[in-house]
């Protein structure tokens, strides 16, 4: 593995250029830095964590309010969902997507401020925020959603079911439906349980007040790493940005990467 994963490399680029919106030839001003090095600039604050006044400037990216405002640019271009979406069905085309369960869960970070913060119940009530978290049944992150620290799981559920993007690369319509969702007893509830059938999803939600479902654990455990992938990005560990979206255009990012590094996996002969 490369010691700079910052750095994009061709194959990468060849399926980020395309969705990247184009410069107007008429721009008035000096030409703008070159979008992949941008990108890479913005890969170095999210692998790194640091604030973007401390980007270095011998590494080429440019600034970092150049890199802060191609990112909010790509981000309301909706760059980076697209990003996802093409690498889940480049995934799904090579069969690398487990249909037949997903998996749910919540984790909390802290933030500094701003939208969707709030008093987070497992760090004596300080600032914090949370992800929702489904992923396939091989812990392929398939929607993240950020909310307040104190926002319950369980509302959550059909938000993260109905965000499935539509994942192409099969003969037939995109699939955005899985056969089951496995989730613990924090997303216990008869109203979802019937509007996941409805949706024909099965749902294998563990009660509150009764045993575990039996197994349930070595098929859920999954998203607990996903989780752990999601940290390994530092820029995650804690919540910088005041602005949802901007946070989000990160999760979007690092969701892509794991596709990424899923994809270029050696196969197992």
């Amino acid at each position: 593995m490369t010691t700079r994963p910052w750095i994009v490399d061709d194959d990468l680029w060849a399926l980020i250029e395309p969705l990247l919106p184009p410069w107007s030839e008429k721009a008035p001003g000096p030409r703008p830095v070159a979008d992949r090095l941008c990108l890479q600039g913005i890969l170095y604050v999210l692998h790194n964590d640091m604030a973007w006044q401390l980007l270095p400037l011998e590494l080429g990216f440019g600034s970092g309010q150049t890199c802060w405002r191609r990112l909010d640019r790509w981000q309301k271009a909706g760059v980076f969902d697209r990003l996802h979406r093409t690498l889940l069905a480049e995934l799904n085309a090579a069969g690398e997507l487990d249909w037949s369960r997903t998996c749910v869960d919540g984790s909390h970070i802290r933030a500094k401020g701003g939208a969707d913060t709030g008093p987070s119940p497992v760090d004596r009530r300080k600032t914090g925020s949370k992800h929702h978290l489904i992923c396939d049944g091989h812990g392929t992150p398939l929607k993240v959603i950020t909310t307040a620290a104190n926002v319950n799981d369980v509302t959550q559920t059909l938000a993260l079911v109905d965000g499935i993007p539509p994942v192409a690369g099969r003969p037939g319509r995109p699939r955005r439906r899985p056969e089951a969702l496995l989730g613990d007893k924090g997303y216990d509830s008869n109203a979802h349980r019937a509007e996941l059938r409805r949706r024909r999803i099965l749902p294998v939600i563990s009660r509150k007040g009764a045993p575990n479902i039996k197994g349930l654990g070595k098929l859920r455990y999954v998203v607990e790493q996903t989780f752990a992938l999601f940290h390994h990005f530092k820029r995650l560990a804690v919540r910088w940005e005041r602005r949802t979206e901007l946070h989000d255009a990160f999760l979007s990012l690092a969701c892509s990467l794991i596709c990424w590094r899923r994809l270029r996996r050696p196969k197992n002969d």
